[in-house]
């Protein structure tokens, strides 16, 4: 007596990456109640897959075409009930594309012999099936995706391209796919980057960088493509353009070529065919200027995961129907609101500048390697020097020092003048000038004498024998936070309690810094790190200091007259500020900005439930305080300069006391005797400014500021081209 096992797969996949994880279901048609029957559907329930039983063949296919079942276990021992190989040969009719696995199983009513042929099945048959349907999903993936793909073996013949490459490339299909044809090749690659790349893909390792591939009509068009060996008869080869130089149309739906803006065709490394149809040079006006900042942000070279889903979501939702549509905005929703946006760098062997400086900025140090220790201890914090105490008026600051200060809501601002004329104090005296342009006295019920003795305090616990992170750096931040709240945008999406948040978390965000980094502290065991877990170890030290600080006196306790709903609602936006300067949750503060803001203000034009949704206030109040943190390549070229050399330094210093102590060397590249200033630079600029800005002048509209980017890159470009690692070029 034998029973026949139908297997048919009949798993879904939802093409914009909607992901489902079913349970295993299994149809059992047995025409009568037995203990064959009852041995399977035990054996179901002990395996976790979910049973169901028909009694005839009608009840069987109404069952089967329902729910499309993995596994039918069909009683044929009893022909006269009903024909199992017709009904199987019926199933496989109605399943369009699903294979259909046939085989015998003799009978066995033994509950475990049941419950192991299950699980064989499962293992077996069924998974290889699962693996073919999914197949065609990732076929259908490629055809749907924006990114240009393309597929040849190891003899350079096409084998596939996407719909995507021919848009961007202008060539058809039928034209690539032809019998013996060849990649198209660009004279413009040299032949040893060919040689890198034909090694690396022999050995099985996935090629990334900058190849320029050569369109129908001759042109070549530099692009950031990522080559993956696929191991196999043939040797296939993946080629995808990480930054296609596309974007989808939301109204059609259609591939739209984006054309390069002169002005940063040179700027991003790996930057693509990706140009704005407005110069940021031109007299165009701001609305045409954002648009084109919002086709890089939808083109960013540094891009997440989750943001190429939710790209794929939103073109899915102009072919789907209204509940499906609406269903996608749910998942949208979802998306936006978890920490999915971190993207995974790749080192880049040949660019050492680059790694140091990202693996620095990005990571919480290694383990330590040593037994020495840094100690960071629980000091005493800094008073008010002496000769510091006598409160100064705003009306009272001497005019060698208000002259300095005249056009401080200027951008071209030069902090370094009025650091040598306040002598090295400048945070007092322009906190106290922009704290009373924005009413901050007003609105926490404090006098001036309390604001002015909190600046002081928080002045004196900069360390000034820091060449960065001292009360200059901070006075810095400040006027940029200044200036970024007067923005149109900015105060329409912000409340007053905002922007008193903003101008105090710029005023205390690095106080009491040592100097040295995160993973300096962790690798050297410090106090701070130990009392964080080495998580944002600075950054909670600094929220926490700033708060210790202004809470334990008095005299400069600003938050004394504050109801206490208004104190817990500033001190955690302060906080959360204040934490957001954090370099490893860079990427994701970014990548939320744009995806939560960005676009849907792009889509929708203008929207004020957009901007003043809570959860949208902070990811402005993030990116303001981060921008103002990190902006010194968008400030005028000497200023730009100046903060180079005055974090080099810093970062020197640390390097010198790693190789003194033993610890673990966090940025090898920053030794003062070898390192090349120019490229730390242009890493920087390429790895954390240019997207970050881009999105942020999208948002706040900041023409002067992207045209110094532009400026400054091409300083510290000249610079490298020339092999120089200085600062300046020599005197002539």
């Amino acid at each position: 007596m034998t029973l026949s096992l139908s297997l048919s797969l009949s798993l879904s996949l939802c093409v914009c990456v909607c992901v489902c994880v079913c349970v295993w279901q299994v149809l059992l048609v047995f025409a009568k109640d037995d203990a064959q029957s009852n041995s399977f559907c035990w054996a179901c329930e002990r395996a976790g897959f979910r049973c169901n039983v028909a009694r005839t063949p009608e009840a069987a296919l109404e069952s089967f075409q329902e729910k499309n079942h993995d596994l039918i276990i069909m009683d044929h021992r009893h022909s006269r009930y009903f024909d199992a190989e017709a009904l199987c040969r019926y199933v496989y009719s109605t399943c369009v594309c699903v294979s259909v696995v046939t085989q015998r199983y003799v009978e066995n009513s033994n509950m475990m012999s049941c419950y192991n042929e299950l699980i064989q099945l499962h293992h077996g048959e069924i998974r290889a099936q699962i693996k073919l349907r999914a197949c065609n999903a990732v076929f259908t993936a490629l055809e749907q995706s924006q990114e240009a793909i393309e597929i040849s073996s190891e003899d350079q013949i096409i084998q596939y391209v996407n719909p995507a490459y021919e848009c961007i490339m202008g060539y058809q299909r039928g034209e690539l796919l032809k019998e013996n044809t060849e990649v198209p090749k660009s004279e413009q690659n040299k032949p040893d980057l060919l040689d890198n790349i034909s090694s690396c893909l022999r050995r099985g390792k996935e090629w990334q960088g900058v190849y320029y591939a050569k369109k129908k009509n001759g042109d070549s068009v530099q692009q950031n493509v990522k080559m993956t060996p696929v191991v196999g008869q043939g040797g296939w080869c993946v080629r995808e353009c990480v930054c296609s130089g596309v974007l989808m149309c939301r109204c059609c739906g259609c591939v739209s070529d984006i054309q390069q803006s002169s002005k940063h065709k040179d700027r991003r490394k790996g930057s693509l065919d990706v140009r704005s149809t407005t110069s940021r040079g031109s007299d165009a006006g701001s609305s045409q200027r954002r648009h084109s900042s919002m086709a890089r942000i939808h083109s960013m070279t540094i891009e997440a995961p989750i943001t190429k889903v939710i790209n794929i979501i939103n073109a899915a939702q102009e072919s789907s129907p209204m509940p499906v549509a609406e269903a996608l905005d749910r998942v949208l929703e979802i998306l936006r609101t978890t920490e999915l946006y971190s993207p995974q760098l790749g080192t880049k062997e040949e660019d050492p500048h680059t790694n140091d400086l990202v693996g620095g900025l990005m990571t919480d140090g290694l383990r330590r390697l040593s037994g020495n220790e840094y100690i960071l201890a629980t000091k005493q914090l800094h008073h008010i020097p002496g000769h510091l105490t006598t409160p100064l008026s705003l009306n009272d600051i001497p005019p060698c020092i208000a002259q300095t200060m005249e056009n401080e809501d200027s951008w071209d601002f030069d902090i370094f003048n009025l650091e040598s004329a306040t002598m090295k104090r400048p945070l007092t005296y322009l906190g106290l000038k922009i704290f009373s342009r924005f009413g901050v006295c007003e609105f926490l019920s404090c006098p001036e004498a309390t604001l002015r003795s909190w600046l002081q305090i928080i002045e004196a616990n900069y360390h000034s024998s820091n060449s960065y992170h001292n009360s200059t750096h901070a006075a810095d931040v400040l006027h940029a936070t200044a200036y970024f709240l007067c923005k149109e945008r900015v105060k329409q999406s912000l409340d007053p309690i905002d922007e008193v948040a903003a101008l105090i978390a710029a005023t205390v965000h690095d106080v009491d810094h040592p100097g040295r980094t995160n993973s300096f502290l962790c690798n050297a065991g410090s106090e701070l790190a130990i009392l964080y877990n080495d998580t944002a170890v600075l950054e909670s030290h600094h929220a926490a200091l700033a708060f210790q600080i202004t809470t334990r006196d008095d005299k400069c306790n600003i938050f004394k007259n504050m109801e206490r709903n208004e104190y817990r609602t500033l001190r955690q936006a302060v906080i959360d500020m204040v934490l957001a300067t954090e370099m490893t949750k860079h990427f994701e503060h970014v990548n939320k900005f744009v995806n939560s803001i960005n676009k849907p203000l792009a889509a929708l034009e203008e929207n004020g439930s957009i901007l003043t949704a809570p959860e949208n206030r902070i990811l402005v109040k993030r990116m303001l305080i981060k921008c103002a943190d990190i902006s010194n390549p968008c400030r005028p070229l000497e200023l730009c300069i100046e903060w180079a050399g005055r974090i080099s330094e810093e970062y020197f210093a640390q390097t010198d006391e790693e190789k003194q102590q033993g610890l673990p060397v966090v940025m090898p590249v920053f030794d003062r005797n070898t390192c090349s200033i120019p490229k730390s630079q242009i890493s920087f600029i390429d790895y954390f400014i240019t997207d970050m800005f881009d999105a942020w002048d999208a948002f706040a509209d900041l023409p002067n500021l992207m045209q110094h980017l532009d400026n400054n890159f091409k300083y510290w470009k000249s610079l490298d081209e020339k092999k120089l690692h200085s600062l300046r070029p020599p005197p002539e």
